[in-house]
């Protein structure tokens, strides 16, 4: 294994499982080809099995040495040494979606979740989380959330993520459940973080720079409030925000933004689609 320090790959949801797997494939090669070994954590899932079973085969096809599937459905088995032992022994760690809820619970401070952050750290292993482990990844995330399309108070709850990239928001499935307005709430309520929306079949590669790549079929959404000005200290819970000064960033397939300084660096070339009218 690599002595650098791993890659996450935090996915929207939804990513392609049947077709060319471009979000999955990344997962593999970034977790050592045809060598990865890739302990899939199904805890957020109320349906483990089929969870196993779709990621298994998926991963298997795309050339993966072998899978771990580890079902960690309570504190203990969050400290259980065997689990402890497979996540040291795998080269990539992937965690499905279901209930952030559930996630925290269960993982947060637990054996698994160090060995995971010393597995990065120490051996390069890719971590990869996609809609609510893709929440996890991060310091914060959202518990839960009203579903308004515009920004009110109050409107979402946050909790402890994984903290594997730390200042950041997480949120997944962004233009699909439209999100927006909760992200930018969330913000206004804690402007220290950044928050990051990621569409479905949409990924963030993160570097050790923190330097994130666009990959997927949508959009991401990233929202600083560093310079916001708003209400939010003198409405009641419910009210609509006012917001001034937001920084938003929309960022396709290819683009690339640095979470210490917050800002856009160049984009990484992309393969023009078959069929395209406008050759490179």
């Amino acid at each position: 294994m690599s002595t650098e320090i791993g890659r996450l790959v935090i996915i929207g949801g939804a990513e392609d499982k049947e077709g060319d797997k471009q979000i999955l494939a990344r997962v593999i090669a970034l977790s050592g080809a045809d060598r990865a070994r890739i302990a899939v954590i199904t805890t957020a899932s109320s349906i483990t099995a089929e969870m196993e079973a779709i990621y298994t085969r998926a991963f298997l096809d795309l050339g993966a040495a072998s899978i771990i599937p580890l079902h960690i459905d309570d504190r203990a088995d969050a400290n259980n040494p065997d689990h402890v032992e497979a996540i040291s022994n795998a080269t990539g760690v992937f965690m499905t979606g279901g209930s952030q809820a559930r996630l925290a619970h269960i993982l947060g401070g637990s054996e698994v979740a160090k060995a995971m952050h010393r597995s990065r750290r120490d051996r390069g292993t890719c971590i990869a989380g996609t809609s609510a482990g893709a929440s996890a990844i991060s310091e914060h995330m959202v518990r839960d959330g009203d579903q308004d399309i515009l920004p009110r108070k109050d409107m979402t709850n946050l909790i402890p993520g994984l903290g594997l990239l730390k200042r950041v928001l997480i949120d997944q499935h962004f233009t699909q459940r439209q999100r927006l307005a909760r992200l930018v709430a969330a913000v206004a309520e804690n402007p220290f973080v950044l928050g990051i929306g990621i569409d479905e079949n949409t990924a963030l590669v993160v570097d050790a720079d923190t330097t994130l790549e666009v990959i997927g079929a949508g959009t991401v959404n990233i929202v600083d409030g560093r310079s916001m000005d708003s209400n939010i200290t003198s409405i009641r819970p419910g009210t609509l925000l006012t917001l001034n000064n937001i920084n938003l960033h929309i960022l396709a397939a290819g683009a690339r933004f640095h979470v210490e300084s917050r800002t856009v660096r160049p984009s990484v070339p992309q393969p023009v689609p078959v069929g395209s009218p406008f050759p490179g």
